[in-house]
């Protein structure tokens, strides 16, 4: 009997031992616990393991303490697996957990503002919105300023139309004195074709204008008929329409709608009127939309000078493009060369024999904007070749005294035209919509300021034979 009990005894040490342990285990903190409690559950199992060991052994005295040892050490292996397991779980969540924050740092150092519901992530960028809002408002400033900005709107309707629809007109061969009374006194104007006359249709009483040309050989005859097909294309106010044509065996008589203002080269060198810098934006305007409807037409005038643009009347500032003798029809993939025109106003490339396009009108432009406002020819020699050579060497400025006024604007808008690569050149639509023929703000200081045009009269000559 002594020696059972001593036995029992040895073997109920080792079961203190263990439910020491589970009793340290019971000691962990609650949420330590939760995260374990499905590892823990095993612990249960294997101490009731051991009570029906311990149960067993003192039904069998012969169970070894060894096994015994083994199970304490199973039971002390699960417990470290268990924190060893839990250590890695929250220092995976610190780690993670660091890694958001850094992240919401860099997000918010770039201007970003992250926000957090219902647990998802939302990103606002602060920064964009900030500039977006900077942005309007310097908008609306710049609105406010210009809205306190003065302005000065030109008059910018189109010159007044025809007398009598746009006609697609041949040469009859029948005497114009059959069907018009023509005054051979009243000349309106004349050249190298021949003269214009004042005349009246005998049958409706309309006021025109009969232009005589002289056309007696079949080459001749063929220019003129090019310059009536030229016309026929042409439906546009700033451009002269024509009304009917007759021929004969020594002329063709075009006959023309009547513009009884006179040429602009007169108001040029006119003492007596006093030519301001907002006049000279209205008829350029003008001249403008009449060679962008040409341009869209595929119609190059070539010969664009102050004699060829005649005032609608003597009191308003309202003109039209006239004279379509050198007129050519236009074909892109046709170059087309010419070799005529008045010296003044040639553009380089017809000068040296090149192939000219839009653009060659748009240098003669820049010419006839320059002496609106000086009364200067900027190329204008001794003599044909003197003038010809300083247009090759593209030799002008704005030194003279007469630009001492002339606005910047004025004098950009002349340096994007005279310019030597005809490529270069700003095209009739561009010119519209530069500063200069279109900025109201601008209109208003010369309205205001009445900046005048000062011309040395003098130095313009005008070509009679031309």
């Amino acid at each position: 009997m002594g020696e059972k009990h001593k036995a029992v005894s040895e073997e109920e040490e080792p079961q203190l031992d263990v439910q020491d342990v589970v009793k340290e285990e019971e000691k962990l903190p609650e949420e330590k616990k939760e995260e374990e409690a499905s590892d823990e559950q095993e612990l249960p199992e294997a101490n009731g393991d051991e009570k029906e060991n311990t149960s067993d052994d003192h039904k069998d005295a012969s169970t070894s303490p060894e096994a015994e040892q083994d199970q304490i050490s199973e039971v002390s292996t699960g417990t470290m697996l268990c924190l060893t397991k839990e250590h890695f779980i929250v220092d995976e969540h610190t780690e993670g957990k660091l890694e958001d924050e850094e992240e919401d740092q860099s997000l918010e150092s770039e201007g970003w503002a992250v926000f957090s519901t219902d647990g998802m992530d939302f990103q606002l960028n602060l920064k964009q919105r900030v500039e977006r809002a900077r942005k309007e408002m310097d908008e609306e400033k710049e609105d406010d300023e210009d809205e306190e900005v003065e302005r000065y709107f030109i008059d910018t309707s189109l010159p007044p139309l025809a007398p009598f629809n746009h006609r697609n007109v041949s040469a009859k061969p029948n005497q114009i004195i059959n069907f018009y009374t023509i005054n051979w006194q009243e000349v309106l104007g004349g050249g190298r074709f021949g003269q214009v006359h004042k005349c009246v249709e005998n049958s409706s009483g309309l006021t025109l204008a009969a232009k005589v040309i002289n056309a007696r050989s079949l080459k001749e005859k063929e220019v003129v008929k090019n310059e009536i097909q030229v016309m026929n294309n042409l439906d546009h106010a700033s451009l002269i329409q024509l009304y009917a044509a007759y021929e004969s065996r020594n002329d063709i008589i075009l006959v023309l709608e009547y513009v009884g203002g006179g040429e602009l080269f007169d108001r040029i060198i006119d003492e007596n009127y006093t030519l301001m810098e907002l006049d000279a934006v209205l008829f350029i305007r003008q001249i403008c939309e009449g060679l962008q409807h040409m341009h869209k037409m595929y119609i190059l005038h070539l010969d664009l000078k102050p004699e060829n643009i005649l005032c609608v009347s003597r009191i308003t500032n309202k003109v039209k493009i006239i004279d379509f003798g050198l007129a050519r029809i236009y074909k892109p993939r046709e170059k087309l060369r010419v070799n005529f025109g008045t010296p003044e106003f040639l553009a380089p490339e017809v000068i040296n024999y090149d192939f000219v396009s839009f653009n060659t009108d748009m240098w003669s432009l820049g010419v006839i904007t320059y002496m609106l406002l000086s009364g200067l020819c900027p190329f204008l020699g001794d003599d044909d070749n003197e003038t010809l050579n300083n247009i090759l060497a593209c030799k002008w400025n704005f030194d003279e005294q007469e630009f001492e006024d002339t606005t910047e604007e004025a004098k950009d808008f002349i340096s994007k035209l005279l310019i030597v690569n005809k490529s270069w050149r700003i095209g009739a639509s561009e010119a519209l919509r530069h500063p200069w023929l279109s900025d109201p703000a601008l209109h208003h200081r010369l309205h205001t300021k009445k900046t005048m045009c000062k011309s040395r009269r003098s130095s313009c000559v005008p070509q009679n034979d031309s």
